[in-house]
């Protein structure tokens, strides 16, 4: 694979010659490989090594952004030309960019356990048709199951025109686990995902987990459904990093308020939104989560923002552009999946901090409530938010009783925020985040939080 540091007296040269052409340039060069292995039933359906090289160009002249991306290192010169011509082209107001500390640097994410890259695919191969036997030997009931394997090493240089170069590699990896149960025309489906940038061994021992979803898929078969209606909810910390990355996270991220600003009314510095108890947090520069990283892709270094303290707004999540447009700091968000795509305001770990409730404590006083646990799938549309629990049981008298299934939380986000009675004082971090914006899918994400207990929440199933 190509290495791209030969390339760093190259982009300085490139950046000098086309220095007085625009307000701003920058470049990314980027070099990838990654293993990819997907089973279904018992049969390899992919197992394949990729290789990717390229870069992208950004240029901003007036206010104006020019921006294009190759896949081979000779195309670097014409997509400058095309940056900036293209910046050109739109630039008519004001270039705004909050204001950085250029800096000069190589860094790597250190690794806890083995470089996967150093792990040989048979091993790889193997530890998924181990955990496809798991998921198959729960029950007679399994019809099919599905286990995947990603790893992926980045390498990454970010050169400006402000004299920005960094240097900066990390590896991710992750696993998926599913298992169909049928019972007649009865089909429920269990799933579990992992993921971390710490190294192989957070895949391995893993068979507990595993084996939790074709026992979840199985056990939904014979569960009843939840009558719909209003209740007294108690979540787990997935659950909690769930709502907190889907409902609120993206309320956070400033792109939104410089495209529609009647969204700083809604959601302005100062609103209140929650009990006092309530903090939430989003930052990169906590290590070890699959969200970290040392500098964004605009060469902004990590930080933590504290986007809600004591119940009212007081942050937001920024690139250089946005925070130069609202006057505020720039907090190291600006993200993109790869070399294909520009940056955008994104989120990195999100979480809700501990409280100080002991957990026992939150079902405390509920006559009928819900207990829900993990997650299925969820969406949001604006400020309203549906979430599909993966485990829920009745609450009565205080005390879980017994199992329901097809459990929906929806409401509106700051409604459900202001419900906020008490926060546990466990807490989890769910690494197996891959968060959606404009088309750039799948970008790796840690989300966190501690149980919760909300009121008045609308759950969905049987009427």
């Amino acid at each position: 694979m190509t290495n791209i540091n030969n390339y760093k007296s190259i982009l300085s040269d490139l950046i000098a010659k086309n220095l007085n052409r625009v307000d701003y340039l920058s470049i990314r060069l980027e070099t990838s490989k990654g293993t990819n292995i997907r089973l279904e039933k018992n049969i390899t359906e992919n197992f394949n090594e990729t290789i990717s090289k390229g870069g992208q160009v950004r240029a901003c002249y007036k206010g104006g952004w020019g921006f294009a991306s190759f896949n081979s290192f000779s195309h670097l010169s014409q997509s400058i030309e095309k940056a900036v011509s293209a910046a050109i082209l739109v630039g008519i107001n004001r270039t705004i960019l909050a204001p950085v500390i250029p800096i000069q640097t190589t860094c790597e994410l250190p690794l806890t356990s083995r470089n996967p890259f150093k792990v040989s695919l048979l091993e790889k191969k193997e530890l998924c048709h181990r955990y496809n036997d798991i998921l198959q030997s729960v029950s007679h009931l399994i019809k099919n199951t599905s286990v995947s394997y990603n790893d992926s090493s980045h390498n990454v240089i970010i050169a400006t025109s402000e004299g920005t170069m960094i240097d900066q590699s990390w590896i991710d990896i992750e696993m998926r686990f599913s298992a169909i149960a049928q019972n007649g025309e009865n089909l429920k489906i269990g799933r579990e995902t992992i993921g971390s940038r710490e190294g192989y061994d957070k895949l391995t021992g893993l068979d507990k987990k595993v084996r939790s979803a074709a026992t979840r898929a199985v056990n939904s078969l014979a569960i009843p459904s939840v009558k719909g209606g209003h209740y007294t909810v108690v979540i787990d910390p997935v659950l909690t990093g769930l709502f907190v990355h889907e409902a609120f996270g993206h309320f956070s991220e400033a792109d939104m308020f410089c495209k529609n600003p009647d969204l700083l009314k809604v959601v302005g510095l100062g609103r209140k939104f929650g009990p006092k108890i309530l903090q939430i947090f989003d930052g990169a520069a906590p290590q070890g989560h699959r969200g970290s990283y040392f500098y964004d892709d605009e060469g902004v270094p990590a930080t933590t923002t504290q986007l809600v303290e004591d119940g009212l707004v007081v942050g937001r999540l920024h690139s250089r552009e946005t925070a130069g447009k609202l006057n505020e700091r720039p907090t190291g968000n600006a993200r993109c999946l790869n070399y294909y795509y520009p940056p955008l305001v994104r989120m990195t770990n999100t979480w809700i901090e501990r409280g100080k409730t002991p957990v026992k404590n939150l079902f405390d006083g509920i006559k009928q409530g819900i207990y829900a646990k993990n997650w299925l799938g969820g969406m949001t549309n604006g400020e309203i938010y549906t979430f599909s629990a993966g485990e829920a049981w009745m609450i009565r008298n205080g005390q879980i009783s017994e199992p329901i299934r097809d459990v929906t939380l929806s409401g509106n986000t700051f409604k459900t925020l202001g419900n906020i009675e008490a926060i546990g004082d466990d807490f989890y971090w769910d690494e197996s985040g891959g968060c959606c914006k404009n088309g750039q899918n799948g970008l790796a994400v840690g989300c966190g939080g501690p149980s919760l207990r909300i009121n008045n929440v609308m759950i969905g199933g049987k009427i």
